[in-house]
């Protein structure tokens, strides 16, 4: 039988790398130029390193840049590291990026007040590079981690993966949509981007984001895990499930079951009763 348009398509799709490296990509803000210089010497290595002098030309970077972690200065000019960070985390596309602040003011308040705007971590000056590059590597480390385990994990929810609420709020009804036309073998991404109120691109660029996968492989593993939801409740065929669940070929589920999580729906069902 025919593969159906997402399975095809899911098994092509490619997003585009971070422009000519496969490094991840830094975005420095900071009105001193010095400092700026300083990080991107520092972190240039692992790291390809964005500066913006505020928070104005930062948003502006984050407009046109792939971007997975900021560090800001909190003392800046038109706007600052705590006014940026808010506009960060409560914003959709952008939200999921975390937040490294570096400030002088080392009271507990301040630290409090970037917390509260959902800051990731916060580092006083003057700061070890050593323990700044340690926090990058960590956050970006954990990120990956979590990432990894959603994807491989049957019974994971797709919310494990929000690090902010309007990264929750987005996966629930990401998830929702694509629950709502599970039985639809040719859910794809145009159909994915129109019921979410999103452009292809964006779409893409915020789950790639968020969990490294794209549109068409949140489809399959969303697919896959209601699919593992079923075969907990013991009481339908493997047949009937690929069918529930959007497949054509129970042979072709079973394939993909096998790949995504290492077991096959048989021996899956089977753990359960034991």
């Amino acid at each position: 039988m025919a593969r159906n348009k997402q399975e095809t398509e899911g098994m092509n799709a490619i997003v585009p790398k971070n422009g000519d490296t496969d490094k991840p990509a830094l975005l420095i803000v900071d009105d001193n130029e010095d400092i700026l210089d300083f990080l991107t010497d520092d972190l240039s290595e692992k790291y390809k390193v964005l500066k913006a002098a505020d928070g104005i030309q930062a948003i502006e970077l984050l407009e046109s840049e792939i971007v997975q972690l900021v560090i800001s200065d909190v003392m800046m000019p038109r706007m600052d590291g705590f006014e940026l960070c808010k506009y960060i985390k409560s914003t959709l596309e952008i939200s999921h990026i975390p937040v490294i602040l570096l400030t002088a003011k080392n009271t507990l308040q301040a630290k409090i007040d970037g917390l509260e705007l959902g800051a990731d971590a916060y580092i006083d000056k003057p700061f070890s590079p050593a323990h700044l590059q340690v926090q990058v590597a960590n956050l970006l480390s954990n990120r990956n981690k979590i990432k990894e385990y959603y994807a491989n994990s049957p019974l994971a929810h797709i919310n494990s993966m929000a690090h902010t609420k309007a990264d929750e709020q987005f996966l629930e009804v990401l998830n929702d949509v694509v629950l709502a036309h599970l039985d639809d073998p040719d859910l794809d991404v145009e159909q994915l981007a129109k019921y979410l109120n999103m452009s292809r691109p964006t779409l893409y660029r915020k789950l790639n984001a968020i969990s490294d996968l794209t549109p068409n492989e949140v489809i399959n593993i969303t697919r896959l895990k209601k699919a593992a939801d079923l075969l907990n409740l013991g009481n339908m065929t493997i047949n009937e499930i690929a069918d529930k669940v959007g497949y054509t070929s129970a042979t072709h589920f079973g394939r993909n079951f096998q790949k995504q999580f290492g077991i096959t729906p048989s021996e899956f069902g089977k753990r359960k009763e034991n």
